[in-house]
């Protein structure tokens, strides 16, 4: 059981006493960000002064002369009435051995309750290489997706594929164009149509596998499905390579199939009207500052429209919560698409959308622009083989995704105590290498003798670890997780140098040390994996 839990039932115990029934979970304890105000605090006193008609003081010292002080050291009253809890070294140990059972899994939680939620995130059109902002929305929502996995929820990550449309036709005409140039006949690409030097790749494949089979006969059907196969196949292996998998893949093209789009434009008729040949949904009877165009005046559709009906199967599919990962250009779609499921009766928390700002390159303090393949779009690909997937992962969920990103490729190349990712993994690799050299000694799970500042301060940032991972994954927040890393690797780096792990003159003191060193690797390890960063054992 937790400290904070521990804390909980005895305050709750003593309240009894004093003829008050409280639900223990429901008191607050939080965590003392000073040494001097003890370990931990609550200010259930000054909640419960109402009920008791008595000052927070008076019930704060009577909450005392109540409590049980088994496994605490003293417990003070602060300021109007905040409870001061100074707990035991052994109740602060616990931890260890609570994290050498559970092992990989501490941290874990059921906050989730296994409700199901689907994450769609990175939907990139399959025209192309995966760009910076690509980039930093599948870093970001995977973290999401091990985050509320952690914390017990069900979660399918869904990846939507725009098949579909005129960037689709100008793939197929592109690359149509590519094809006949290699093979040596002239061909002019359209204006709008796509010249990165990866069509000219797939234009070498497609002949070496057709012959001049399409030279006098343009498929269009074909062209766009062997481009759009070819451009996804691609993606998937950037998106593997940066360890990122899909459960779900769904296409357009099925969107638009046997009339859904046409039956949901029907369905819609009550929330609908036309204005200059043009058909508008009544969003703004649902929170969104405007109505939208559905249907245009010449009897096209909007992209709205195809992705009510997406959003309407995917919750068909019984999810308690729909997440999107978008742009921050998509900003003004939130508010629309809220709306058209709720003309279903769907509550607006149904959906949820997380906004991705942009990513600069910064090198020698300046904007730096690096891509050789691809144009002016830097790749996934080309970052990650600058820097590495650890850091490119670590990066671009370090801080919150509506804040602009300047991704400083000096400090992410950095062997020094500067970058983060390199301080936080060589807390990692220090713990494995005294852990390797320490294999002669029998660890102990119980911290006895561990009594220094070092040693307290790392069993506490522990002990916190189930509530950081619960709190980073219901406020969709993998920067939270980092902060939590560099702490607990401030941590480690401190009580690797001050306190000697290795002491054959006290064999005890080194087998407890032995065990808060293996915990604090445990613990690293699985922060580290929740944001998709690996802990290399050397450095």
């Amino acid at each position: 059981m937790k400290i904070e839990q521990i804390l909980q039932n005895k305050i709750a115990a003593a309240l009894k006493l004093l003829g008050v029934e409280v639900d223990a979970s429901t008191i607050v304890i939080e965590r003392s960000k000073e040494a001097i105000h003890g370990d931990f605090a609550s200010n259930i006193a000054m909640q419960s002064a109402k009920i008791l008609r008595k000052a927070p003081r008076v019930i704060a010292e009577e909450i005392i002369n109540h409590l049980d002080m088994s496994g605490l050291t003293k417990v003070e009253i602060a300021g109007p009435g905040f409870l001061n809890f100074f707990v035991e070294t052994a109740t602060l140990a616990a931890v260890i051995n609570r994290i050498h059972q559970a092992g990989e899994k501490y941290g874990n939680g059921q906050v989730g309750e296994g409700k199901r939620i689907n994450v769609e995130f990175v939907s990139a059109n399959p025209t192309g290489d995966l760009h910076l902002g690509h980039a930093r929305g599948a870093a970001l929502g995977d973290s999401i997706c091990r985050l509320y996995e952690a914390a017990g929820f069900d979660v399918t990550r869904e990846y939507y594929v725009n098949d579909a449309g005129n960037q689709i036709d100008n793939l197929g005409v592109s690359l149509y164009a590519r094809y006949l140039q290699a093979l040596g006949h002239e061909a002019v690409l359209p204006e709008d149509g796509y010249y990165g030097p990866d069509i000219l790749e797939i234009a070498k494949v497609l002949v070496n596998e057709v012959g001049d089979k399409y030279v006098n006969n343009y498929d269009a059907r074909f062209f766009k499905a062997y481009g759009m196969h070819k451009e996804l196949g691609k993606i998937n292996d950037d998106l593997a390579f940066f360890r990122v998998h899909f459960d779900v893949y769904s296409y357009e093209t099925e969107v638009r199939k046997d009339g859904r789009v046409e039956k949901l434009l029907e369905q819609l008729k009550p929330y609908t009207y036309e204005d200059e040949g043009a058909t508008f949904l009544k969003t703004s009877d649902f929170g969104d500052d405007k109505d939208r165009v559905i249907v245009k005046s010449d009897g096209a559709y909007t992209y709205f429209l195809p992705d009510i009906v997406y959003h309407l199967d995917k919750l068909s599919r019984n999810y308690d919560l729909l997440i999107d990962v978008l742009g921050s250009d998509h900003h003004g779609y939130i508010a629309r698409m809220k709306a058209a499921l709720q003309m279903f009766n769907y509550p607006s928390s149904t959906l949820e959308v997380e906004m991705l700002q942009m990513v600069r390159l910064i090198k020698n303090g300046e904007e730096f622009i690096m891509s050789k393949r691809s144009g002016n779009a830097v790749t996934l690909r080309e970052l990650c083989e600058e820097v590495g997937v650890d850091a490119v992962r670590y990066f671009f969920v370090a801080r919150a995704s509506t804040s602009h990103l300047d991704f400083d490729l000096d400090l992410a190349s950095e062997a020094s105590s500067a970058n983060p990712i390199y301080y936080a993994q060589y807390a990692y690799a220090r713990l494995f290498a005294v852990l390797e050299k320490g294999k002669q000694y029998n660890i102990s799970y119980e911290g006895a003798g561990l009594t220094s500042k070092y040693e307290t301060d790392l069993m506490k940032e522990l002990g916190n670890f189930p509530q950081v991972v619960e709190d980073a994954a219901l406020s969709r927040s993998p920067y939270k997780i980092t902060n939590y890393v560099q702490k607990l690797a401030a941590m480690i780096h401190a009580f690797y140098t001050e306190c000697r792990l290795l002491d054959e003159s006290n064999v005890p003191l080194t087998e407890n040390r032995l065990g808060l060193a293996e915990a604090s690797a445990i613990v690293l390890k699985k922060a580290l994996n929740l944001i998709g960063v690996n802990s290399p054992e050397k450095m």
